[in-house]
């Protein structure tokens, strides 16, 4: 194995290990490892690829992995990337799923949990931090970012698009000098949620290996935004249509996607497991990750077009200044369930100092969080 696909092995094994609080934390640790500490990447190269996987389906820090591994050795760094991230995620959801058959509960971490979250935290508001300082100079795209975080909860794609579309038109009216668009606008704060449609009719007795791979294969070629979205497929495909699974059964696969690091998607590991084993396991998993890596190998070619044009640069600017709004929505929810005492506050201050005063890497910050938590849970 070359020296690049080593380094990349290793990142990508330590990121899948820690990488505790879902795809904005994720996204957050890549930036500061390649882009702040190694340089394989400018900044503006990673908001590049960071507005175009959230353009396209599939989870987003995992994408984020596969193209870094591509950009960095080529398809085979593609593949060391993707997989080494995923894999620490895989293998401790599959062994909770395990344990969860045979015993029927899940093992409780508590305290170290409720410190390694207090630590993510922190580790997400510094990257939001860090991305946008490109934008400070750019009006509309704060306002853009603003927007997407009082939208947070409408279905992510149509934000994301329309968010393109705002600044691929405010580029076309600066460059035309013939149309003004205001530089703030009001900032309504609805929620659509409920407006978005359910996922899954029909009704299906049993589960057959096939039946499976291939649900959760749909899933991957579909699935937008965050984890709550994905949450939502399975409670109306698994749950409500097919009966593959109980509520109760689903609640504690959530709960496991929450507390193991990795992509929350490895809940399909999980609920593989559950269903028809080990071979389900490995059917889900390998059908809701495939889609991630041919879609990035699909649309990896276009993202240097893509920025070389003026307006299609202002696109993707609308996209990256909504996707950090997105991250801000997603640390503000995580904010609201995770700084509930003196403890956490204390952590997320000690966590925040450290990466703002001591720039320590987040390997520090999440086993300092964790050590924390269990410090105080025991006293």
């Amino acid at each position: 194995m070359s020296a690049s696909l080593r380094e990349l092995a290793v990142l990508f094994l330590k990121l899948g290990t820690i990488g505790f609080g879902g795809p904005a934390a994720h996204i957050a640790m890549m930036e500061d490892e390649v882009v702040k500490r190694r340089q394989w990447l400018s900044r503006d190269e990673f908001l590049d690829l960071l507005g175009v996987t959230n353009l396209i389906p599939g989870p987003n820090s995992t994408e984020m992995a596969i193209h870094i591994g591509l950009r960095r050795a080529g398809w085979k760094g593609l593949v060391i990337a993707g997989v080494c991230f995923i894999l620490p995620a895989v293998l401790v959801t599959l062994l909770f799923a395990h344990l969860y058959v045979v015993y029927g509960s899940m093992p409780q971490l508590g305290s170290v949990i409720n410190g390694i979250r207090a630590g993510v935290l922190a580790v997400i508001v510094a990257a939001v931090v860090r991305l946008g300082k490109p934008f400070l100079g750019k009006r509309f795209m704060i306002f853009i970012g603003v927007l997407a975080l009082n939208l947070f909860g409408i279905d992510e794609i149509l934000l994301l698009f329309g968010a393109g579309a705002a600044g691929l038109l405010w580029t076309y009216t600066r460059q035309s000098k013939d149309v003004r668009l205001p530089a703030f606008l009001p900032v309504p704060a609805w929620n659509l949620s409920t407006l978005i449609p359910a996922f899954g009719t029909g009704m299906m007795v049993g589960a057959t290996l096939p039946e499976l791979g291939l649900f959760f294969l749909k899933i991957g070629f579909v699935l937008y935004g965050s984890g709550y979205v994905l949450f939502a497929f399975l409670e109306s495909g698994l749950v409500e249509a097919r009966h593959w699974i109980m509520q109760s059964q689903l609640l504690d696969a959530i709960a496991v996607g929450q507390v193991t690091p990795g992509p929350v998607l490895s809940t399909a590991t999980f609920l593989g497991y559950v269903i028809l084993g080990f071979p389900g396991a490995a059917a889900a998993t390998a059908g809701i990750f495939l889609p991630s890596f041919l879609l990035v190998l699909a649309v990896s070619p276009f993202v240097p077009r893509l920025r070389s044009s003026p307006l299609a640069g202002g696109f993707l600017d609308g996209v990256t200044a909504a996707s950090l709004g997105l991250m801000l929505a997603v640390g503000t929810v995580f904010a609201s369930t995770t700084l509930n005492d003196t403890v956490s506050w204390g952590i997320f201050a000690a966590a925040g100092l450290g990466i703002v005063f001591r720039n320590l890497n987040n390997i520090w910050v999440v086993a300092g969080s964790a050590l924390a938590g269990w410090i105080f849970g025991f006293l």
